[in-house]
């Protein structure tokens, strides 16, 4: 009897993965994706597995990292959310030219909505940017299947493979069947041909029309092999509607017709949208009079059709082109394509239930006793005047303590200062500017715009908030933690200090970020330093992340009420979850649920009505 076990949808792809006989696994954490790679090297170890199992330093490095892996023969796999898409593409446009050699899967976990993404991006246009084909799962039961299929058409074509994974799809839970790991055998041989292995432009002129025959081979094999994937639903009665559905807009559609009952509906999935099966679709829309197309987010499928004559979409405004298609927003399409009436959204009794519980949503904001809300602090006391470039991160919520101006992409934080710098520096200005990074995402891609910076000498200071975790997308080390994932792995700690000292910065001072007086006179020091010497500053303000469960003195902390006069200075610019403020009183109020007795808030208050309460005896 097989093993079957309820897995996270992530969970389903990486035992895919180890299943599939994956020898090589890299990747970079982000939601959604984060899950991937930890659950690799659990059922590696759990498998007894050789794979490798790395965090790469960012995503083109794991990319890279990866395909050459694949160079050698073995079978690997990179894996990233959408936005690490971009940072890899450099490598992903070259390496799709190259006639692998090992099977190759790039994993992109995509983020309609977005809910944790500065872009809503859609992999499968990467695909297709890229000619490489993609496979698109609608459950974590089909994505785990799509990891073997995925790795067997790499290595059919020695192609690279994208699977692409959805937001829902990642974090679904479903009863997934647990096999073993496919035997087979690929001892690391590396080949050495110039022409395969050297993108040069010479050789892009052979390589280019290989890729293209490859992708109509492709084609050809996702209209008539995959009918796993690729499979029409016909309607029972005579069908009012034909809807052609990718990725998770094909469950919840098939969840809908079963709730209504309708046998009037007939469903085209697409599980391969690149390279498209056009003979299907079009075979399909050529029986429908009305046919309605949902995906997400972007019309990949739609945009492949040579005729959309009578389809409902995205290019004539019918679909949204922007957001997540939920349930809600699902149902009210599909029966305004139907022409019938009906307002759907959540039920009588789900309404109620929201109504007692009394619930009232809360902004997005740093945990309590994160150490970030102290550096913020200290920095806005040390600089007033400044411009706060900032990162992709948990300190991006410092937006809530009016302490992040811009923020553009991982890394920008140290490149946008020396931009504001320029901009000033013509017009004869001096500006304050204090950025702020973490200590992931200063290894992810901040080493080259401080470079950059000590080179022209671009006068700022770049505040490092080091919380020794990769906190945001679940707590995963990285080079400034230097554990790894695998039982008996051992990696190496690089040293943020030492880095930035490499990158040629003369000033570098490390505080404990707790201690926002210290903080204030470091980074009043250091943009002293920049300004005198026309070159970046770097303070590192260190303290672990909460989530580590740090052990450190409790310090229980109230409000005085007669100290306090209603200001909301703590609330505006502490934004500490466990401060609330109360209209009735008009007064701050410590909300004990989520105090964690930290004891940072008591230097904020500037009327002294934040104590300590063993202060009172």
């Amino acid at each position: 009897m097989s093993k079957r076990m309820v897995l996270l949808g992530n969970e389903a792809i990486a035992r895919g993965i180890v299943e599939a006989g994956c020898e090589v696994a890299v990747a970079y954490p982000g939601t959604p994706s984060s899950e991937i790679l930890p659950a690799v090297a659990k059922y590696a170890d759990e498998l007894g597995t050789r794979t490798a199992v790395e965090w790469g330093v960012n995503e083109k490095v794991a990319f890279e990292v990866a395909a050459a892996a694949s160079f050698a023969g073995k079978r690997s796999c990179a894996i990233m959310k959408q936005v690490g898409v971009n940072v890899a593409a450099d490598a992903l446009m070259s390496v799709a030219y190259f006639d692998l050699a090992g099977g190759f899967v790039l994993v992109a976990a995509d983020d309609p909505g977005p809910h944790s993404s500065q872009t809503e991006q859609d992999s499968r246009s990467f695909a297709q940017f890229a000619k490489i084909p993609c496979f698109d799962p609608s459950s974590a039961v089909e994505a785990k299947h799509m990891v073997f299929d995925a790795f067997d058409l790499s290595e059919q074509y020695h192609i690279p493979v994208m699977l692409r994974p959805a937001g829902r799809v990642n974090h679904c839970r479903e009863d997934v069947e647990l096999g073993a790991v496919r035997p087979g055998d690929h001892p690391a041989k590396f080949v050495k041909d110039v022409r395969r292995w050297v993108c040069l432009p010479a050789h892009v002129r052979l390589t280019h029309p290989q890729l293209n025959a490859k992708n109509d081979a492709i084609r050809q094999d996702f209209e008539s092999r995959f009918g796993a994937y690729n499979y029409e639903l016909a309607a029972k009665k005579p069908a009012k509607l034909g809807i052609v559905a990718g990725g998770v807009s094909f469950a919840i559609v098939q969840d809908l017709l079963a709730s209504w009952g309708r046998e009037d509906v007939a469903v085209l999935k697409i599980g391969t949208p690149v390279p498209l099966p056009e003979k299907m679709v079009m075979d399909f829309i050529s029986r429908h009079d009305n046919v309605l197309i949902l995906e997400e987010t972007y019309p990949v499928i739609e945009n492949q059709l040579p005729d959309r004559t009578k389809v409902k979409g995205r290019h004539n405004g019918f679909v949204p082109r922007a957001g997540e298609l939920l349930p809600e927003v699902i149902e009210e399409l599909v029966l305004r394509a139907l022409g019938e009436p009906g307002v759907p959204g959540a039920s009588p009794e789900l309404k109620a239930a929201l109504e007692e519980l009394q619930i009232k949503p809360k902004p997005p904001m740093l945990c309590p006793g994160c150490p970030h809300r102290a550096s913020f602090f200290a920095i806005r006391k040390a600089v007033p005047s400044g411009i706060y470039p900032s990162d992709i991160g948990c300190y991006t919520l410092g937006v809530n303590q009016r302490m992040v101006d811009s923020v553009i992409c991982m890394g920008a934080s140290v490149t946008q200062p020396s931009g504001f710098y320029l901009a000033h520096r013509v017009d004869g200005k001096e500006q304050p500017l204090v950025s702020t990074i973490g200590d992931s995402t200063f290894f992810h891609m901040g080493i080259p715009g401080l470079v950059n910076a000590v080179y022209n000498r671009h006068a700022f200071v770049l505040a490092i908030l080091d919380n020794s975790i990769t906190a945001m997308t679940g707590g995963q080390p990285n080079p400034n933690v230097g554990t790894k994932l695998r039982k008996g792995d051992v990696g190496a700690r690089v040293d943020i200090e030492g880095a930035v000292r490499g990158c040629g910065v003369g000033h570098v001072e490390v505080v404990e970020a707790y201690d926002m007086a210290s903080g204030e006179k470091a980074v009043k020091a250091a943009w002293e330093y920049a300004k005198a010497h026309q070159s970046p500053a770097v303070v590192i303000f260190r303290h672990p992340c909460m989530l580590l469960r740090c052990e450190q003195e409790k310090i229980r902390v109230r409000v005085d009420e007669e100290r306090c006069v209603g200001c909301k200075f703590c609330i505006n610019f502490f934004n500490c979850p466990a401060l609330v403020f109360d209209e009735g009183k008009n007064k701050a109020v410590v909300d004990d649920r989520f105090c964690v007795q930290c004891g940072t808030c008591i230097p904020v208050c500037p009327h002294g009505a934040i104590v300590r309460v063993s202060e009172e005896a």
